[in-house]
């Protein structure tokens, strides 16, 4: 098998609060709104963020089923989904005013010199910043 032009599309995370998440993935980690897609007869909305467009840039999938009351379980398995930004301490602070939580903040990273951070989107999920200058 030729997996010469494979490539990873989305990785998919389910939202409870979509205009809460949308802002989160926009407002605060300045990802553009790529398209959205209402599905009224299975109840639920897809709408797509990243940095750039689909065709050549993994993007994020928020699935918000529009009956879903409780938060969801994020269980063991999934970790964080991974952000290069170019002054970690400067996005940090940003974030932090912007009243996002930064359960670990900016630093070196456990027997290394990357500097990482870790924040949390509206439904609990981890977001970790990695300094790329």
């Amino acid at each position: 098998m030729n997996t010469e032009r494979f490539r990873l599309l989305h990785t998919m995370i389910r939202v409870r609060d979509l205009d809460k998440s949308l802002d989160f993935y926009t407002r605060h980690l300045g990802m553009r709104l790529l398209r959205r897609n209402d599905f009224p007869e299975g109840k639920f909305t897809l709408a797509f963020v990243g940095y750039g467009a689909e065709e050549d840039h993994s993007v994020v999938e928020l699935t918000f089923n529009w009956d879903q009351a409780e938060p969801y379980e994020l269980g063991s398995g999934f970790g964080h989904l991974a952000i290069a930004v170019p002054d970690i301490y400067a996005t940090c602070d940003a974030l932090a005013a912007a009243g996002v939580k930064i359960p670990r903040p900016p630093g070196p990273m456990k027997h290394s010199s990357t500097v990482i951070a870790f924040v949390e989107d509206p439904d609990g999920y981890k977001i970790e910043l990695i300094e790329k200058k």
